[in-house]
């Protein structure tokens, strides 16, 4: 039964960090990942692209601006 449990977490894994990191293309990511999630390739490629650092701001977040 844990086996079971840990292969479903890590299939699922990049879309739950997508949801988790608030990427902004995360449906996108769990459709990719639903479609082609199966395969390594797959896999590997919606890991990393959950990865990647395309966030939205968390909700009341105040730009900064940069000072140089």
């Amino acid at each position: 039964m844990v086996t079971f449990a840990l292969m479903i977490i890590s299939y699922w894994l990049p879309t739950l960090l997508a949801f988790h990191w608030r990427h902004r293309n995360r449906m996108a990511i769990l459709i990719v990942n639903c479609l082609f999630g199966w395969t390594v390739v797959g896999w590997v490629l919606t890991l990393l692209w959950a990865c990647t650092d395309n966030r939205e701001p968390a909700p009341g977040a105040q730009l900064q601006a940069r000072s140089y």
